[in-house]
Formats: structure tokens, C-alpha cells, sequence
């Protein structure tokens, strides 16, 4: 049985590849941390549609709770799949900031740097050990990384940040044939940042070439075959699902 880990699978992207790669016949495990309803709701479709998950509760900021975390892992594959594996891990959890640089207090980059670089890279080190040879680690990361928007710039620091430590994931764990690959999403429909007003919708549709800003299904289809053996040659890219934003 092939089981896949999402964090912030309750929402956006996450529930949208959450719900994806089940219909696709893999076990899920999607993370939540202030949303435990929302999260529920995502199993509750997933089951309802004749798949398997389960969801567990993970601050991807808090270091610390890593290792309690990979015990609860360990016995939820044992006792729900009867499996000791993952074949598949997803760094997607993630919050927007919207302030000029100048404002940027300095709670405010610690708090994006543990969630978008920091988290990443220890939950990564921490359930490293549960991922079989072939698996596959997918990290998001953001268009913000290319195209300079004013009043995000620590977030696209980590997020430019991930995308180098895709590539190092890439080469150390190859000898394991791990694969790690980057999706950068452009502008989607999601929570992140407030959402989309009208105006601000407008806006980002006419700066994108296919003329409409993305829905979450559209990267979640990106992250689904980077799991699966269509993506099994595709490693230590970074992959922009964007519909051609500022192009």
C-alpha cells in the first residue's frame, strides 16, 4: 500500500492533492494545525469516496514536537495500513504575509522562516527514515520566487530557500533513489494571504497569459504525478504551475 504524508492538507492545495492522490489508490496522512474541522471534512470526502485517511495534528513551526510526531506517524501506518513506509511526502503547509520590507518585524520573519525553510527541512530530516527507496519528497514553493511582488519578500526568501534545498534533497538522497522536486505554484484560488477580492482577482487574471488565475486541483494534479511512476524521471526541478504568469 503506498501512503503519502500532506501537511496543511485542511485546505487549498492541500486538501486538493489530499483528495487527488486517494481517488489515485494512495493512503493519506494530511496534517493540520488550527483547523481540525476543516481537516475532518477533507477525511470525510476522501472515505466517502472509497479512500483511506487519516488526519493528525503537526505545527510545522514548533521543531521540537517532530519526533513525537514521527512515533504517531510510525503506529498510524502500522495500525491503519499495516505498513512500516511512506512512499511519498508533501512540505505544502504554509501562511502569506503581506507588508512592505521596511515593516517587517522581526516575530513576523521568524514565523515564515519556521514554516516555509525551517520545518521543512527538520520534518524532511525527521521522516526521512520512513521513506522507501523510490519515494518521492515534493516541496511547494512560489512563483513570488521569479516575479519580485512588493510586500512579500521574507516569504519568497524561504520559499527561494526551498527551492535550493529541493536540489540538495535531490542529490543526497539519490543513492536511495528518493526523488525531490519543487512546484511553485503562480496565482491560485486559495486562503493564503486573505484570498482574492474581485479587484485583486482581476488583476492577477490579466497578468497571467491563460487569462484566469489558478484553482488548487490545477497544482494539485502537478504534485499527484510527481508521486506517481509518470513522474518517476523528474527530480531536483522546480516545476512553476502558473499558467504563465508575468511572462
Amino acid at each position: 500500500m503506498s501512503v503519502i504524508v500532506i501537511t496543511g492538507g485542511s485546505r487549498g492545495i492541500g486538501a486538493s492533492t489530499a483528495e487527488l492522490c486517494a481517488r489515485q489508490g494512495h493512503g493519506v496522512i494530511l496534517t493540520y494545525n488550527r483547523s481540525p474541522d476543516a481537516a475532518h471534512a477533507v477525511v470525510q470526502r476522501i472515505e466517502a469516496d472509497g479512500g483511506k485517511a487519516v488526519a493528525l495534528e503537526l505545527d510545522v513551526a514548533n521543531v521540537s514536537t517532530f519526533a513525537a510526531f514521527g512515533e504517531t506517524l510510525k503506529n498510524t501506518l502500522h495500525t491503519t495500513w499495516g505498513v512500516n513506509t511512506l512512499s511519498g511526502l508533501v512540505n505544502n503547509a504554509g501562511y502569506g504575509l503581506f507588508n512592505p520590507l521596511e515593516s517587517v518585524t522581526e516575530v513576523q520573519f521568524d514565523g515564515l522562516f519556521n514554516v516555509h525553510l525551517k520545518g521543512p527541512f527538520f520534518l524532511t530530516q525527521t521522516l526521512l527514515p520512513l521513506l522507501e527507496a523510490h519515494a518521492s519528497i515534493v516541496n511547494l514553493t512560489s512563483a513570488t520566487t521569479r516575479v519580485a511582488t512588493a510586500g512579500v519578500a521574507p516569504y519568497a526568501a524561504f520559499k527561494g530557500g526551498l527551492d535550493v534545498l529541493t536540489r540538495y534533497m535531490a542529490k543526497e538522497f539519490g543513492e536511495r533513489r528518493i526523488r525531490a522536486n519543487a512546484v511553485s505554484p503562480g496565482a491560485i484560488r486559495t486562503e493564503l494571504g486573505g484570498g482574492l477580492n474581485d479587484e485583486f482577482e482581476a488583476l492577477l487574471a490579466g497578468q497571467t497569459a491563460l487569462g484566469r488565475v489558478g484553482e488548487p486541483d490545477d497544482v494539485a494534479r502537478v504534485i499527484a504525478m510527481l508521486l506517481s511512476e509518470e513522474g518517476r524521471w523528474i527530480n531536483a526541478q522546480t516545476l512553476e504551475v502558473a499558467g504563465g504568469y508575468i511572462i
